[in-house]
């Protein structure tokens, strides 16, 4: 069994450094035993998101979702093996005291996406945003570790936040898939059409809803700031600012590049991620 759970550590490693690339670069800080647990984590969270957006049929997605979801409760049990990625990720709920609860709710996350193409109101968007990201940012909170439950909201926000971000890097990849994240009020309001967003037209009047969006963004990262001085110790309290300035400089890209979302997906190069971690070194904040 021990040979068995260090190659689905392993798995979850190589899962994360293949898909996760700027969260993988910031979990090198972190002590050995935390690492592996976030990538067994961040491997079970990316599978599941996997399912609901692969080219197979409707009924396939859910019953792929289905069996995952059924593979998650086996690891709270102590019965059958489930295999090597499986007992990795066993361990890490077990040894981290993760509620079961969390994933359920993810998983509730991920099925609105089978399920919902678009979002009237922002409300409704935080919903599925709490459920896919929010609950991510408890999981991670477990792992890193804590006392004060007051750090709880402020994992939440910064769940949140990230997902806001994903919405806004990756609207014209939605619209390819059906999707369309923006709340249909904002986009009326600015006079935004669906058929604007899905024929990939970018105007003044869409520029105006995305520096609307980016300042609603910004404020949930702003909010979940204080929370990091709560995280336990300070290699985690570092990656999770490392992972906050990298993730919001997508916020930056976008406003560099026009607010073209279409023409060029925006993303944080490995220079700028060098000088993030840098200047937190030299600020040494909350560390």
């Amino acid at each position: 069994m021990h040979i068995q759970k260090a190659e689905g550590f392993r798995k979850a490693k190589e899962i994360t450094r293949k898909f996760a690339r700027t969260f993988y670069l910031a979990s090198l800080f972190l002590p050995r035993e935390k690492k592996y647990a976030s990538y067994a984590v961040y491997a079970i969270c990316r599978l599941s998101d996997e399912t609901v957006d692969e080219n197979i049929s409707h009924s396939d997605k859910e019953n792929k979702l289905r069996r995952m979801e059924e593979e998650i409760k086996l690891a709270y049990t102590q019965g059958e093996n489930g295999g090597p990625l499986l007992e990795a990720f066993r361990q890490t709920v077990d040894n981290c005291k993760i509620p079961r609860e969390y994933f359920d709710e993810l998983i509730a996350g991920m099925r609105m996406d089978l399920k919902i193409k678009r979002y009237s109101y922002f409300p409704s968007l935080y919903d599925y945003c709490y459920r896919v990201a929010g609950v991510v940012g408890l999981i991670m909170l477990k792992v890193f570790g804590y006392k004060d439950a007051a750090a709880e909201g402020y994992a939440v926000k910064l769940g949140v936040a990230m997902q806001l971000t994903n919405i806004l890097r990756d609207i014209k990849e939605d619209s390819l898939r059906g999707r369309i994240y923006l709340p249909l009020e904002d986009m009326e309001r600015f006079g935004v059409s669906e058929e604007q967003i899905t024929a990939c037209r970018m105007n003044e009047r869409l520029s105006e809803l995305l520096r609307f969006q980016i300042e609603r963004c910004r404020k949930y990262y702003d909010d979940s700031s204080a929370g990091i001085g709560l995280i336990d110790n300070s290699a985690s309290r570092f990656v999770v600012l490392c992972m906050k300035e990298m993730y919001s400089g997508i916020l930056d890209e976008i406003e560099k590049n026009g607010y073209d979302v279409f023409g060029r997906r925006a993303c944080v190069g490995n220079l700028r991620k060098a000088r993030i971690i840098l200047k937190i070194i030299l600020g040494r904040k909350y560390l």
